[in-house]
């Protein structure tokens, strides 16, 4: 793929470490490329990051067509730069497009337009420990009509956001509030695609939740109300009697690449995993009894983020004494140090930018 590229005239700064939050800055540059069903995908560009043009009768603003990944640039000791398993975000995106009836992207394409556009922006990758260059590609239909039908017109674009840690205060354990009247999605809805609207439906519950004094929610299966499903934007592990039990895949849950990668090392440290249905009650029943030994969030944004509180109506529990656990703290250093490259890499799960 030939990407053309305009040199932004008015380049910025990387602010402070210890300023940049989540997602709250952008690089200088952003890609673009445009889809037709008549010339398919053409148009690779990198440009100055900005405003982009779009008819208000376009099909992502009326009607959702829009899917997105996150994945991210780290730093490593020697001052390059490198991804963590890019390859696995190309995937699922073509799966949530599929389900939104968007057009596929090439993976090779999608790859090379990310690697490009983080070579053009290198300066940008912070190096301090807990930030990375967080990478936004999305997919959009930019369809100018308001009749209901397939896509004919869409956009790839990819933006870039320097950022610290997702919680202010990093690895110290957040609460969590189990939701019991909204619910995230059902088997055959959108659950397992990464689409804007899943996350705009979790809103209000994730406002409920804030008001009450909690950083998130814990999502049940939208049928039974019975079974625990996700954490708001990120999938849920639970250490019970010395045994990880994470929700299993059913399609109303993100299959997530943090998720899947603390399954792939448990198990080489010869940690037992299930994956399986939990119900509420018997995640509940572990905390009343001491079994729960630990319970953490996984996600790309915070990769590990530990559950100190869990709480369900007006019954409430502190896990482990309020503190990270010990495999959590495990799974955090050693994701992040292969991530940084501070650890071997047995997996091949890095790809270097440069």
């Amino acid at each position: 793929m030939t990407i053309s590229f305009t040199k932004n005239p008015t380049p910025g700064k990387l602010p402070e470490s210890d300023a940049l939050g989540f997602g709250k800055y952008f690089t200088d540059h952003m890609f673009l490329m445009d889809y037709s069903d008549t010339d398919g995908w053409h148009d690779a560009r990198i440009v100055p990051f900005g405003p982009v043009s779009l008819s208000p009768a376009a099909g992502v603003l009326h009607y959702g067509a829009e899917v997105f990944e996150g994945l991210k640039a780290y730093r490593r000791p020697d001052g390059g730069v490198q991804l963590f398993r890019p390859w696995e975000n190309m995937a699922r995106l073509n799966r949530s497009c599929d389900r939104i009836g968007l057009p596929r992207i090439n993976k090779e394409d999608g790859l090379q337009a990310i690697l490009e556009l983080v070579r053009a922006d290198e300066r940008w990758v912070p190096s301090e420990p807990g930030t990375s260059l967080y990478i936004r590609p999305f997919l959009y239909s930019t369809n100018p009509t308001l009749s209901l039908h397939g896509v004919f017109a869409a956009t790839f674009a990819v933006i870039l956001s320097p950022s610290g840690n997702y919680f202010k205060n990093g690895l110290e354990p957040v609460s969590i509030m189990v939701e019991t009247e909204d619910v995230r999605a059902v088997r055959g809805g959108t659950g397992e695609a990464k689409c804007g609207g899943n996350y705009a439906a979790a809103n209000r519950a994730g406002d409920k939740a804030a008001e009450k004094g909690f950083a998130q929610v814990l999502w049940l299966d939208g049928v039974e109300r019975k079974y625990v499903e996700e954490g708001g934007g990120m999938n849920v592990m639970f250490r019970i009697n010395g045994t990880v039990v994470t929700p299993m895949l059913t399609g109303s849950i993100l299959p997530g690449i943090t998720r899947k990668s603390c399954i792939e090392l448990l198990r080489s440290w010869g940690v037992s995993v299930e994956e399986r249905l939990i119900s509420v009650d018997e995640l509940f029943e572990a905390a009343k009894t001491g079994a729960l030994e630990e319970a953490w969030c996984v996600g790309t944004a915070a990769v590990v983020s530990p559950i100190g509180e869990l709480a369900w109506g007006k019954r409430k529990y502190t896990i482990n004494d309020n503190r990270i656990g010990p495999l959590s703290q495990k799974l955090y250093d050693e994701l992040t140090g292969i991530q940084r490259g501070t650890k071997p890499d047995p997996f091949g799960w890095v790809c270097r930018v440069c």
